[in-house]
C-alpha cells in the first residue's frame, strides 16, 4: 500500500511539472495569489460633533452622493463645556468606543479613504486635545478641528449641493454652536458661530428656558447675518431641527416622510416652535415618540433658536436640509467643474446607467420631446423643461417590475428618493409624470391622492401631458436607441403631424395611432400620423 502512495504521489508530480514547466515540488502547495484589487472609490467622513459622533460612508466622490452606509452615536461631548471647560468623562469614553467600532467598519467595507472632523466641543473644551490625539490613534487619520468660520463655510456647501440655486441665510445648529451665513447659488459670504447649539444652550441657562431665552435674544437681536434674511429662505441644518420638522410632518399630515426640502412658511413655522414651547413647560414633549430620547431635552432650546431667528430675520420660507457639513466637505473636494453640474441631473443620469434598458433612449427622448413641444408651441418655464428633462432620464426606471405595479413602484421610487437639488413640488411631478407612462392616463383616479395633492392642479396636467409623450416614444422606439430621430413633428392645415421615416414606417401601427391620439387630446389640438 504505501508503495503503490508512493508511486501516485510521483506521477502527480510529473504531470504538475509536465504543466508548469518546473521541477520545483513547491508548486504543488503554493498558495493562490488573489487577483488584483482595485483600490475602493468609496470615501468615510467621521463626524465627531457635540452631541453625536457618526459615521458616513459615501460611495464616490461625485455630484451624484451617495451614502452607502450612516450610523450615529449620540454621546453628548458638549453637554458640560460651558460650564466646565471640560469634555464629560462618560462622553468621552462613549465617544472613542464609537470610533473604535467606526474604524472597524471602514477597515470591514475597504474604504477607501476616511476623513475625520470635529466641531464646537471639541474646539472649545481644555480637554479637547487630549480627546482628539486619542481619536487620531483609534481613527489613523487627521481629526480636523474645524473652526466657527469653517463649519459655516461647509454647512452652506452642502446646502449649495444639496438645494437648485439656494438664495437665503444657512443655519446649522449643533450640539455646541449655531452657524449662520448667507448663500446664493455657489456665492458664500462670511459666515458667524454663536454659541447657542442645544447642549450649550442647556449648559449655559442651567436648564432654565427663562435664562436660555435671554442669552438666545441677546446673542441673535440685531445681528448682521441675519437681518440679510427678510423675505429669503432660511435652511435649517442639523439633527435637533430635522427633529423638529419630523414632529412637524406627522402632525401636519404631510404625505411625504422625505425630509430633506421639507418647507414650511416662517409664519406657520413660528406658530409651531412657539407651541413645542408651550408643551415643553406642560412636560408633555418627554411623549413624543418619534424623537431620539437623548435629542428630546434639546427640541425646546432649538425650537426657542429658531423662534428668534424667524423673529429677526423675517424670512419668508424655512427649509430643512440633511445636506450640512459632511456632504460641503464632500462637495468641497470635487473640482470646480463637477461642484457646478445640477445634483438632480446627475441622480438621475445615474439611475438611468442602473435602470433603464437603453440609458442612450434617454438621450433620444429628450430631443424627441424637445421638438414636440417646439413644434406644438407648448411654453413652459426653464425649471419645466429641467424636470422634463429629468423625467426622461427616469423614464424606464421601472421597467424590471411586474406590469401590474410598474406606475406604483416608481411613484414610490421618486418621490422616497434619497437626492436632493429638488423641492417636494418638483419630486411630486416626476413621480406622477412616470406614473402615468406606465399606469396610462386613465389611471389619475387611480394615483395617490397625497402625491397630486403636493402640487398645483396646472403641474399635474402638465404630468398627464409628459407621461403620454412617454407612452408615445416607448410604444414607437421600445426603449431602443436610434429609433426616435426617425420621427419628426410639423404643424400642416392646423393639425399637429408626426411623420414617419421610410425604414421605421412599420411601427407607426394602430397602437401607436391610438396613442397619440391621447397626446394631442391633451394638448387640446388635432393631430395625425404620416408615412411614406
Amino acid at each position: 500500500m504505501e508503495s503503490r502512495l508512493k508511486n501516485l504521489r510521483h506521477a502527480v508530480l510529473r504531470a504538475v511539472r509536465s504543466v508548469s514547466g518546473t521541477k520545483n515540488e513547491s508548486v504543488i502547495t503554493a498558495p493562490a495569489r488573489e487577483p488584483h484589487r482595485k483600490s475602493s472609490k468609496s470615501v468615510a467622513v467621521i463626524d465627531i460633533g457635540s452631541n453625536s459622533v457618526r459615521l458616513v460612508v459615501y460611495e464616490d466622490k461625485t455630484r451624484n452622493l451617495a451614502p452607502i452606509f450612516n450610523e450615529k452615536t449620540l454621546c453628548g461631548l458638549g453637554r458640560e463645556v460651558q460650564s466646565t471647560g471640560l469634555l464629560a468623562a462618560d462622553a468621552v469614553e462613549k465617544a472613542l468606543a464609537a470610533l473604535r467600532r467606526f474604524k472597524a467598519l471602514c477597515r470591514m467595507m475597504k474604504v477607501g479613504e476616511v476623513h475625520a472632523i470635529a466641531t464646537a466641543a471639541c474646539r472649545d473644551a481644555t480637554n479637547g486635545p487630549d480627546f482628539i490625539a486619542k481619536a487620531e490613534r483609534i481613527c489613523g487619520c487627521t481629526v480636523d478641528i474645524l473652526s466657527g468660520a469653517r463649519e459655516a463655510r461647509l454647512s452652506a456647501l452642502g446646502v449649495a449641493s444639496g438645494v437648485y440655486k439656494p438664495d437665503g441665510i444657512v443655519g446649522d445648529l449643533g450640539g455646541g454652536s449655531l452657524e449662520l451665513i448667507d448663500v446664493r447659488g455657489h456665492r458664500l459670504r462670511s459666515g458667524t458661530t454663536l454659541p447657542l447649539g442645544g447642549l450649550a444652550l442647556q449648559d449655559a441657562s442651567q436648564k432654565s428656558l427663562k435664562k436660555a431665552e435671554r442669552i438666545v435674544a441677546e446673542k441673535l437681536t440685531g445681528l448682521p447675518q441675519l437681518k440679510a434674511g427678510r423675505g429669503r429662505t432660511f435652511y435649517a441644518v442639523g439633527g435637533t431641527w430635522r427633529a423638529l420638522a419630523r414632529i412637524h410632518i406627522i402632525q401636519s399630515g404631510y404625505p411625504l416622510r422625505v425630509m430633506h426640502g421639507y418647507t414650511i412658511p416662517a409664519v406657520d413655522a413660528l406658530d409651531f416652535v412657539k407651541r413645542l414651547r408651550r408643551l415643553a413647560a406642560s412636560n408633555t414633549l418627554a411623549d413624543i415618540e418619534t424623537v431620539a430620547d437623548a435629542r428630546r431635552p434639546l427640541l425646546t432650546y432649538a425650537a426657542l433658536v429658531l423662534e428668534y431667528i424667524i423673529r429677526v430675520a423675517k424670512p419668508k420660507t424655512i427649509m430643512f436640509s440633511t445636506y450640512g457639513v459632511r456632504e460641503g466637505l464632500m462637495y468641497e473636494m470635487l473640482s470646480e467643474k463637477e461642484q457646478h453640474k445640477d445634483g438632480l441631473i446627475a441622480t438621475a443620469q445615474t439611475l438611468n446607467e442602473l435602470r433603464s434598458r437603453s440609458p442612450r433612449h434617454a438621450d433620444d427622448l429628450i430631443a424627441w420631446t424637445d421638438k414636440l413641444f417646439r413644434v406644438a408651441g407648448l411654453r413652459e418655464t426653464d425649471e419645466e423643461k429641467r424636470l422634463r428633462h429629468v423625467a426622461c432620464w427616469l423614464s424606464d426606471a421601472g421597467w424590471r417590475a411586474h406590469p401590474d405595479y410598474r406606475g406604483e413602484q416608481t411613484l414610490n421610487l421618486i418621490t422616497n428618493g434619497n437626492f436632493g437639488a429638488v423641492t417636494h413640488e418638483g419630486r411630486a411631478f416626476l413621480a406622477l409624470t412616470i406614473y402615468y407612462r406606465y399606469a396610462g392616463l386613465n389611471a389619475e383616479n387611480e394615483a395617490p391622492e397625497a402625491v397630486r395633492a403636493l402640487i398645483p392642479p396646472t403641474m399635474v396636467d402638465r404630468a398627464r401631458l409628459v407621461g403620454a409623450a412617454f407612452r408615445v416614444a416607448f410604444m414607437i422606439s421600445a426603449a431602443q436607441r436610434g429609433v426616435l430621430a426617425h420621427t419628426h413633428f410639423r404643424t400642416q392645415n392646423r393639425k399637429l403631424v408626426l411623420a414617419f421615416d421610410k425604414r421605421v414606417a412599420d411601427l407607426a401601427a394602430d397602437r401607436v395611432v391610438n396613442r397619440y391620439k391621447q397626446l394631442v387630446r391633451l394638448m387640446g389640438r388635432a393631430g395625425t400620423i404620416v408615412k411614406p
